[in-house]
């Protein structure tokens, strides 16, 4: 299986290739069945696939939580080479992607970056845009594939993309989710077999908000009470907002596009999730 890790030995490898039909999957590793959908849907879409795999330090603004993110380059590569051993995996070291030391270029995102874990994770999205920059970049790539589970970055990058007139086609996946509805996360390999158990009351909450047709105050404090039946998780927000605007929406009963946003944590462990209301 092609693994580089240089972006000279990337810039090698992107120059053989004159076709229109290039993928990228972006990923920070210690891949899971979420990642590996969004892998096999670039694989089935075009002639040649790449999977990045980097921690990007920027986007960490705490670095416990850099330190503690799961770094399992094998088992990806494994993982990977179970979906088909053609292909490429980039795997650089942070020298190679920041020369000049760790700096975010700092972006504008027209409010789209104010609330939810813009607001929880200064700098996260400026962290997030510039290492995306750069393997666009390198790579150029015709399509990108990013899960919605992290659908603020989603709508950011989708705003960028398109402000900066950058070619690629961003295709947005659906959040896989483990038996319990848990979200999967690369990070819920940090959770004890019981906490990731309990987690799945959190979908279960926001599954009854949208079955049940519920009104924005009584979603808020539906999502509330369930955390309050399970004190081991400390809530950190719930928003219903509109998908495009990410702006909270008044009524959900008129609202575009509403959808319901929960984030979390337990243990230190954060979790996030959505769910499209209508």
């Amino acid at each position: 299986m092609p693994l580089y890790q240089t972006l000279k030995a990337l810039n090698s490898a992107r120059s053989s290739y004159k076709g229109n039909a290039l993928g990228v999957v972006p990923t920070m590793g210690a891949l899971h069945q979420g990642h590996l959908s969004l892998i096999k849907k670039a694989k089935h879409n075009n002639e040649v696939v790449w999977v990045t795999i980097f921690v990007n330090p920027t986007q960490f603004d705490k670095k416990d939580d850099l330190d503690k993110y799961p770094n399992s380059l094998a088992e990806d590569v494994a993982a990977i080479h179970e979906i088909s051993p053609d292909i490429n995996i980039f795997a650089p070291t942070a020298s190679d992607m920041y020369p000049k030391g760790l700096l975010a270029i700092t972006q504008t995102f027209d409010g789209l970056d104010k609330s939810m874990e813009g607001a929880d994770r200064p700098g996260h999205f400026d962290g997030v845009i510039t290492i995306i920059a750069k393997l666009f970049k390198t790579l150029q790539p015709h399509r990108a594939y990013f899960g919605e589970k992290d659908f603020q970055q989603l709508q950011l990058i989708k705003k960028w993309a398109k402000e900066q007139q950058i070619p690629t086609s961003i295709v947005p996946c659906p959040i896989v989710r483990e038996a319990n509805g848990l979200a999967l996360s690369s990070r819920n390999a940090q959770l004890a077999p019981k906490q990731r158990e309990e987690a799945g009351f959190i979908y279960e909450a926001m599954l009854h908000c949208k079955n049940n047709c519920l009104d924005k105050a009584d979603v808020y404090s539906t999502i509330k009470q369930a955390f309050e039946v399970h004190p081991n998780f400390d809530l950190y927000y719930v928003l219903c907002a509109e998908e495009d605007s990410l702006k909270e929406v008044k009524e959900l009963a008129t609202a575009n596009k509403p959808r319901l946003f929960v984030a979390a944590s337990i243990a230190g462990v954060r979790l996030i999730d959505n769910i499209a209301l209508k």
